[in-house]
């Protein structure tokens, strides 16, 4: 793992966790690819506290895209909304760099 998607978790990952949680159970109802979304999260938080590999993380960074229409949010998205998506965009930004 690079050290930047290792500095991105240590100063996002409880934040993320946070908002992640939080648009599952307030959107989940209406989203309920959200609920997914907060699945593969905690897969990844999984797999970065183990120490895995740039390469063990692309199969859930892939699925993130795709759940999240490349972090596109809806427009009845919420400023946690909001926040979630773009934390988790910046997040795939450092894994591709």
């Amino acid at each position: 793992m690079t050290t930047n998607l290792k500095n991105f978790v240590v100063e996002n990952f409880a934040e993320l966790d946070k908002y992640s949680k939080t648009i599952a159970k307030v959107h989940g109802k209406n989203h309920p690819e959200l609920l997914e979304v907060r699945e593969v999260f905690l897969k990844v938080q999984e797999k970065v506290q183990q120490e895995a590999t740039k390469e063990a993380l692309a199969p859930e960074i892939r699925q993130l895209r795709k759940l999240t229409n490349d972090y596109q949010v809806p427009a009845d998205g919420c400023q946690a909304y909001q926040k979630t998506y773009q934390m988790l965009q910046a997040l795939d930004g450092v894994y591709q760099n």
